[in-house]
């Protein structure tokens, strides 16, 4: 999968609601009612991701997630971790 240009980024990111590019990766943090939402949440989010085959890094701090995507094998931000991002968002 090709890496998106600077353009491309920055129109993706137009159209996805909570994230913010961070270098050569995209981030958002979530905030959830308490602990135990927030781990269903990440249960979800590993569901998605698993049936994707593209996983994004996850820090759980009591009620929030943060994720962290990028395409590790292409050095970057590929379409893949924006069709993640907007599944996820979906949640």
């Amino acid at each position: 999968m090709p890496l998106l240009t600077d353009a491309q980024i920055a129109k993706e990111l137009q159209t996805l609601s909570g994230w913010e590019r961070i270098g050569r990766e995209i981030k958002r943090t979530y905030q959830l009612k308490d602990f135990v939402h927030a781990m269903g949440f990440v249960n979800s989010v590993a569901l998605l991701a698993e049936k994707a085959n593209h996983h994004p890094d996850i820090d759980i701090r009591w009620n929030k997630v943060t994720l962290t995507l990028s395409t590790h094998s292409a050095g970057g931000l590929t379409e893949n971790d924006f069709k993640l991002a907007r599944e996820i968002n979906s949640l």
